[in-house]
């Protein structure tokens, strides 16, 4: 087994292709410190209890209070979770993130008193609040508390939701010690015949491989590993929604998706309009199957084979070093002080994690805090130019935490991830229009509307998919139905032959796709990836189309934080995601798109 490639050990990589942590702490000593000190101050929450409704002033002080507690908790908890995520075997980095988990729990108890407390003053005494200068830099935060009034319970109650914290994740935990540690592929062969082991960044460049062979053996291999765990993560993804439910109930929503639209004021005809323009797009969908199938000279086409180019043989090999450049010169609409901050972050400041090792979390993420760099964590392959595009991806989501957190007061800063999906989405847009530019020939053209279509069918039209089955799945669990294996494979086949279409060849593996989803067991995420797109496309449009004018409402929104609710920031910088617009506008380019690539090729 010599000539197999293996990942190396997380001490085995080098420096300079590991994120620097110190700008949240210099060591984990540095940590700990830190941690004992926060711990000290979680019974600092007692010196207000029942007082809230004394004065203004009291109000300010306790969620001044709240709010240094959480910035300090915030760093703290970051730099566990990136322990964590270099490697997910690592003891230490495991226990500092439980000790984390831990206080937190003990600080949701204590404070816990604190939205039941505002909501118990009687509506004149907290308009008058409101009014003074005391709450000004609290106004919208109490606003904010007050929209809750008919799902919070009482003081005790409330404490009892928060001390269930740690048993809330359960599902979810169980779920990425399974799917990054446990769950073990064995050797498979590239179509250079080479033997590597199987994880999830090999899967995912397998997949982009030009052998069928190789696409389906890789395919057949990773699913092998699901199928034979698929009871137990059955019973997590069952046990997820459950929560969801369980959740939604006790509080008084309809529903888990009443429950997870509530927070970003966002009405559910977004949702569903969302699911309804997709679905009557989907004849262009499936005629983009067929122009693959037919391109590639395929006698069947199956989901393995959706992920390599159609022009296979052009190469497009991006070193790290590469790619920086490349985005940087496709974000130069966005201005010099956009570029340059990302510039030094993605090189000399070392805001990346950039290559796969042994246990590191798959995929790739961007951690932004208040006091603290933006950070990105990458399983970089220098041949995938998807992974160029994830890079551009994660930057967006740190450069919008950057702009944030530098104009915005902390309690304004944590943009959510309505709008997060906007401003990276936003960056893949402009970094396809500079490479569609530079494009030499037609092939080379015809590779890149290759990728941007599968860049909107995987962000727009997949993520629906996935966000009808997250509808699905928590509708069954809140009439009492459990998410049995049979189940899930049952309704999630109907929704991949309704996406896919009638000349698509559904492997039965592919059943258990649902169970991998990270995002399905935090749910009711994925919508946003669509909808982010389709507004950054629109978006992008009006900063590359437009001036002045149209840059800064487009850099005032990353600079907005969450100081207004995501729809109306998103009209801010000119675009209205309450009406299918911008989703059947996007879904129109898609069809467009697939015609001129069947010219080219």
């Amino acid at each position: 087994m010599s000539d197999v490639k293996t990942l190396p050990k997380r001490a085995e990589v080098q420096v300079e292709n590991t994120w620097d942590l110190g700008s949240l702490f210099d060591s984990d000593a540095a940590w700990e410190k830190a941690f004992k000190r926060l711990s000290s101050q979680v019974k600092g929450y007692a010196k207000f209890k029942g007082k809230l409704g004394g004065s203004a002033k009291l109000l300010a002080s306790c969620l001044q209070f709240d709010a240094d507690f959480s910035r300090q908790a915030e760093r703290i908890g970051v730099y566990a979770f990136l322990k964590t995520s270099e490697d997910q075997s690592a003891s230490d980095a495991q226990r500092m993130k439980g000790r984390y988990t831990h206080i937190a729990t003990q600080a949701g108890e204590e404070s816990a008193f604190i939205r039941p407390e505002i909501l118990a003053i009687k509506p004149k005494v907290i308009a008058k609040f409101l009014n003074s200068k005391e709450l000004q830099d609290w106004k919208l935060a109490v606003e904010r508390i007050l929209r809750y009034r008919p799902y919070t319970l009482s003081d005790g109650e409330e404490k009892l939701l928060a001390m269930q914290g740690q048993m809330s994740e359960a599902s979810n935990n169980i779920y990425r010690q399974l799917s990054d540690a446990d769950l073990k592929w064995g050797v498979v062969e590239n179509d250079k015949r080479e033997k590597i082991e199987l994880g999830h960044s090999a899967f995912s460049l397998l997949l982009q491989s030009p052998s069928p062979e190789v696409r389906k053996n890789a395919f057949h291999t990773y699913y092998a590993e699901y199928d034979a765990h698929k009871n137990s993560m059955a019973s997590s993804l069952d046990a997820s929604n459950k929560r969801d439910a369980y959740y939604a109930k006790v509080r008084g929503f309809r529903s888990s998706l009443d429950a997870a639209l509530f927070p970003d004021n966002v009405p559910q005809k977004v949702y569903d309009n969302l699911i309804k323009s997709i679905r009557a797009n989907l004849p262009a969908v499936h005629k983009y199957y067929d122009l693959r199938k037919r391109k590639m000279k395929l006698p069947e086409i199956h989901h393995y084979d959706t992920y390599v180019p159609i022009l296979s043989d052009i190469e497009k090999k991006h070193t790290w070093e590469q790619a920086s450049r490349v985005i940087i010169d496709a974000l130069q609409p966005l201005g010099d002080e956009y570029c340059g901050v990302l510039q030094s972050g993605l090189n000399g400041e070392r805001w990346c994690d950039r290559y796969p090792n042994l246990n590191k979390q798959s995929g790739a993420f961007s951690s932004g805090s208040y006091e603290a760099k933006p950070y990105i964590l990458m399983n970089y392959q220098e041949n995938v130019l998807d992974h160029v595009f994830t890079l551009a991806h994660e930057a967006g989501h740190s450069m919008h935490s950057h702009f944030s957190a530098k104009h915005q007061p902390y309690q304004y800063y944590d943009y959510t991830i309505f709008v997060a999906e906007v401003a990276s989405t936003f960056n893949e847009q402009l970094l396809m229009h500079h490479m569609m530019q530079k494009a030499q020939t037609k092939e080379e053209k015809a590779f890149l509307i290759n990728q941007l279509l599968d860049d909107i069918r995987g962000t727009i039209i997949r993520q629906t998919m996935f966000a009808e089955f997250e509808k699905i799945s928590h509708a069954f669990v809140e009439k009492g139905e459990p998410l049995t294996v049979d189940l899930l494979r049952s309704e999630y086949r109907k929704l991949l032959e309704a996406y896919f279409g009638p000349g698509f060849t559904i492997d039965k593996d592919l059943e258990l796709e649902c169970l991998r989803i990270p995002h399905f067991y935090r749910a009711f995420y994925v919508y946003k990836y669509a909808t982010g797109l389709s507004a950054a496309i629109a978006l992008s449009q009006r900063v590359l189309n437009g001036g002045k004018k149209e840059l800064d409402a487009y850099l005032g929104f990353l600079k907005g934080g969450c100081s207004k609710d995501p729809l109306d920031l998103l009209r801010g910088a000119g675009v209205d995601m309450e009406k299918p617009v911008a989703v059947n506008a996007a879904m129109k380019l898609f069809s467009k798109l697939v015609d001129e690539l069947d010219d080219l090729l």
